[in-house]
């Protein structure tokens, strides 16, 4: 009797179950015969910078699927936004100007037929490429330009600086950078200190873009400085050791990947370490290296200081050094530690950091290189290499 009432409890949960589950079949089976739902209503826009927030309301309509604005960023160039039916918000993205633009509004049903379009206009607020274009700067650096931007709605910018090449409007492209910082700064390089027509402007993923700032602009002489004369100095007080075999003059012999210098787990920030040039140099810029294991991470160099002697004390001390510049480690992509791109990576391993002495510099011999942090914020300091340009001195 047992087995028999068993055999009837399974029966009827089994038959519900299917019930239900074919009831929720059947309610999600597309009516192709159902009318469009209305239109949504009570909408209200709210200007963005090259774009909109749209909210409305949802009409009361069981067929209603989802919401879709329809718009054009550009002449001939359509975007779609959507969004479900259980928010009332929609985001339009991508335009380039501020000029009156339309867009059209659907509520679409779960057939697919949409709803007699509800227009609306706006006037987006200035986008980034136009509001940064105003603070697009680009002055002469040591061989070549040096671009700077800000970027308060931290969008991702294209920044592309462009040459006369010929001196008569052939436009050629020299670098193209990539950011999302609030500030920053490149510099595009490689030109013989003679008169040119530099241009620079700013493009978004979108591919809206600003006007060109163009100007006649100088570089600054500047010359490699050879390496075959850099020898390392071992003064009191300097973190001249090293692990296994990754000793100082690994910075300057031109090798990259595991031809690291790096530098004792047990040593302690701040930390320092000296060497010879072998010539009196005016130095006017510098990269360095990141190990390619661990950009941006672990004992990669975050800030340091660069100073610089003719004759220092050997003591060790300080005396007779003079500091030549502070320097902050550069990330492109902005992303929190831990999180490197490949525009990273581009930047710390394969180009080298940038970086430029800004004040006019006494003649130079003798170099060194304190660390005040590691990204990581590590005591040991791993540094692939160091390279430097400037004017011997007489």
């Amino acid at each position: 009797m047992k087995k028999i009432l068993y055999f009837v409890i399974i029966c009827l949960l089994v038959t519900i179950g299917y019930g239900c589950s074919k009831e929720e079949r059947v309610g999600l089976i597309a009516d192709p015969n159902a009318p469009a739902p209305s239109p949504v209503t009570n909408v209200k826009v709210e200007s963005k910078p090259g774009g909109a927030i749209l909210t409305y309301r949802v009409p009361a309509d069981p067929n209603l699927s989802y919401v879709k604005a329809v718009y054009e960023i550009q002449p001939g160039i359509s975007r779609e936004a959507k969004s479900s039916i259980f928010t009332d918000t929609l985001s339009l993205v991508g335009y380039g100007d501020t000029s009156m633009h339309e867009v059209k509004i659907y509520s679409v049903g779960k057939n697919e037929k949409a709803s007699e379009p509800l227009a609306v206009q706006f006037r987006p607020e200035s986008p980034p490429i136009l509001s940064s274009f105003e603070k697009l700067a680009m002055i002469p650096t040591f061989g070549g330009v040096n671009v700077s931007v800000e970027n308060s709605n931290q969008a991702n910018l294209t920044i592309v600086v462009i040459v006369d090449s010929t001196g008569r409007g052939t436009w050629a492209p020299v670098n193209t950078f990539y950011s999302s910082s609030l500030k920053a700064k490149f510099s595009a390089r490689g030109f013989l200190p003679d008169e040119k027509k530099f241009g620079v402007y700013l493009k978004d993923r979108w591919n809206n873009k600003s006007d060109t700032l163009i100007k006649v602009l100088t570089p600054l002489y500047e010359e490699l400085i050879t390496k075959n004369t850099f020898k390392e100095v071992k003064l009191p007080t300097d973190t001249y050791l090293f692990v296994e075999t990754f000793s100082m003059p690994k910075v300057w012999d031109d090798k990259f990947s595991y031809n690291i210098f790096a530098t004792p787990h047990t040593s302690k920030i701040p930390q320092w370490f000296t060497f010879d040039m072998g010539k009196k140099v005016v130095l006017s810029r510098f990269k360095e290296f990141q190990y390619h294991e661990s950009p941006y991470t672990g004992a990669s160099v975050k800030s340091f200081e660069v100073w610089g002697s003719d004759n220092p004390n050997l003591d060790g001390s300080w005396t007779n050094w003079t500091l030549l510049g502070t320097f902050e480690s550069f990330k492109p992509s902005g992303k929190p530690y831990g999180t490197t791109t490949a525009d990273d990576v581009n930047y710390a391993i394969t180009k080298g950091e940038d970086f430029e002495f800004t004040d006019p510099l006494p003649p130079v011999r003798y170099i060194r290189f304190k660390t005040t942090a590691t990204w990581g914020g590590t005591a040991q300091v791993v540094i692939t290499e160091l390279t430097f340009w400037g004017q011997l001195a007489p």
